[in-house]
């Protein structure tokens, strides 16, 4: 499956849309993690403990829009994007989505 941000993909040719796709996750931090993270937002710097919450949603949704993209028989995923909201205090969503695609 060849995953891409771009409306195209350069050297292959787009010969049919199939449609939207996507994937979704709603992730949340073990409350020990969080009291860490609230305590790094006082002295500055990366909180490692969110990066790699958010590193692991993006694995998850984009797996999800690739499952969905594969049962519907494409070849490709072209104009990927991803959107985050909050759910509730202490979750968060993170949605990837895009047009799947078949080429040649």
């Amino acid at each position: 499956m060849i995953l891409v941000n771009t409306n195209n993909i350069p050297g292959r040719e787009i010969t049919e849309v199939i449609g939207l796709v996507r994937g979704s996750t709603i992730q949340s931090k073990h409350i020990g993690k969080d009291i860490v993270a609230s305590l790094k937002t006082i002295v500055g710097g990366e909180i490692n403990e969110y990066t790699k919450m958010l590193e692991q949603a993006r694995k998850i949704a984009i797996k999800r829009m690739v499952d969905d993209a594969q049962s519907q028989r494409a070849d490709a995923i072209v104009n990927i994007r991803f959107a985050t909201s909050a759910i509730m205090q202490g979750a968060a969503e993170l949605l990837v989505y895009g047009t799947a695609v078949k080429i040649k």
